[in-house]
């Protein structure tokens, strides 16, 4: 049997990252994951978790098992540093294996030039105001603060900085920092590619007239490129989802029935132990009671199910299949009402954070 190692704290585009390998006797190389540390928004508290990327098995070991125990020991691992863990893209099939369920959708903004000009009024013609690294402080800044009950997105530590860089043929991203507040991250066109579009991996803005300013600024650049729309790749309950909606746009989300982003429950009780505050802010009321029959996994017993619950995924109707005893129904629907309400925002996850 192959041997197991982890060489640990590698810090690789503001993620410190594990190393978890499989090699032969004679230290040839067998399958390798990365084990990436970040810190995940459940709602208003933030936890520390672990996600799963890089995965690979050289060609001649694929097929033999080797992956299936690369990644139970890693889990192994990740359980006694963290509760809960993730996986940013996972493979149709594999994961549901250890514990893992699809938990968040993809989505994003379609938005007509033609509407931002004749809901604002804006002559779209002007330069676009770009950004260095010297202004990733305020972006930080102004991310973790719209975002900051936000199920799904993660507490950007000060130093963050996972714009990608160019490189020859390689496409790396763009910046648009406005003055009034408002910031977006373009994904990046390699010399040579086709004006064909242009997609916004990320969008925040301080107040809905900096939102405004900030979709103007994007239908200008369309408007430069004779392109009749734009994509935003942000949720529909955020500013800039709600100042795109009164100019008139499209929003498309899909829900991949396996592989996906994924997240998989390590150890219930102290993740429970982390989200009580959460889950009571969401409830407005004692539930000392039901608390504690949650975390003993009396209630609630799948932790599939539950993670998709907290993560505001589902909500508790959504849950169709689990029986919750009559003294705890108007509880647990308090807890878990689903992402995309006064309670809790819809979880989304973003193209930056994820490895």
């Amino acid at each position: 049997m192959p041997g197991y190692t982890e060489v640990a704290d590698q810090d690789v585009r503001s993620l410190r990252t594990r190393y978890c390998r499989l090699r032969t006797q004679d230290g040839e190389p067998v399958a390798e994951l990365e084990a990436v540390s970040f810190r995940m928004r459940f709602g208003a508290v933030a936890v520390p978790v672990e996600g799963i990327g890089g995965v690979e098995t050289e060609p001649r070991f694929r097929r033999q098992g080797h992956m299936s125990d690369l990644l139970r020991r890693a889990l192994t691992g990740m359980a006694q540093r963290v509760d809960v863990a993730f996986v940013s893209d996972g493979i149709e099939g594999v994961y549901e294996r250890f514990g893992f369920a699809g938990a968040v959708a993809e989505g994003g903004l379609t938005v007509p030039v033609r509407n931002v000009e004749s809901v604002t009024g804006a002559d779209l013609e002007g330069d676009v105001p770009a950004g260095t690294v010297a202004d990733l402080p305020a972006m930080i800044r102004l991310y973790n603060t719209a975002h900051a009950q936000r199920p799904w997105t993660h507490e950007r530590a000060p130093g963050w900085n996972r714009l990608v860089p160019q490189s020859t043929w390689k496409p790396g991203s763009r910046t648009l920092v406005l003055p009034t507040g408002g910031y977006a991250v373009l994904e990046g066109r390699a010399f040579g590619d086709p004006l064909g579009t242009v997609t916004v991996d990320e969008a925040v803005a301080e107040d809905a007239a900096a939102a405004r300013h900030l979709l103007v600024a994007l239908a200008r650049l369309c408007w430069q490129r004779r392109l009749a729309e734009f994509t935003i790749r942000e949720p529909a309950d955020g500013l800039i989802g709600r100042v795109a909606r009164r100019m008139g746009c499209t929003y498309r989300q899909s829900t991949p029935p396996s592989g996906g982003m994924m997240a998989a429950i390590l150890n219930r009780a102290p993740l429970l132990d982390r989200l009580e505050p959460e889950l009571r802010r969401r409830a407005g009321q004692s539930h000392d009671e039901a608390f504690a029959a949650l975390r003993r996994g009396t209630l609630i017993p799948d932790d599939r199910t539950l993670i998709r619950l907290l993560l505001g995924h589902w909500s508790l109707k959504d849950a169709y299949d689990t029986s919750i005893p009559a003294p705890y129904q108007d509880i647990c629907t308090a807890w878990f009402p689903g992402g995309g309400t006064p309670t809790l925002p819809a979880p989304y996850a973003h193209r930056l954070d994820r490895y």
